[in-house]
């Protein structure tokens, strides 16, 4: 059974910056792609980026390439989502998800966290 566990949530001003951690049990991260999604309130859960199994390609949604970075950490069991340049519009509820193969659609994940809180403020 794999269990995924966020962190590192919180409030910040736009323009800051947070790194959420998923740490995976149960499994090495490594048989599994991993990616972040989020989810607005009144909205539904959209992606936001993912690593593949051998961490060899990165993907993002447009709407944070060149601001977010996901990297799988040197224990392989930890993964890294640093966020720089936050605006309000990222304001959600962040999950981290381990599927069997990369995707942009959350079906494709099989297992999920319970979500970590991150609020930009204006």
């Amino acid at each position: 059974q794999v269990q995924l566990a966020e962190s590192g949530g919180g409030l910040v001003q736009a323009g800051g910056s947070l790194r959420l951690t998923c740490v995976v049990s149960g499994r090495t991260s490594t048989w599994y792609a991993m990616g972040w999604f989020r989810q607005a309130p009144g909205k539904e859960r959209e992606f936001v980026a993912l690593i593949s199994r051998g961490s060899s390609s990165t993907e993002y949604t447009d709407a944070v390439q060149g601001r977010f970075t996901i990297s799988r950490g040197n224990d392989k069991n930890t993964i890294y989502l640093q966020m720089n340049s936050l605006k309000p519009e990222d304001t959600a509820v962040y999950y981290c998800a381990a599927g069997s193969r990369s995707s942009y659609s959350s079906t494709a994940y099989a297992y999920w966290g319970q979500g970590t809180q991150v609020t930009v403020s204006s």
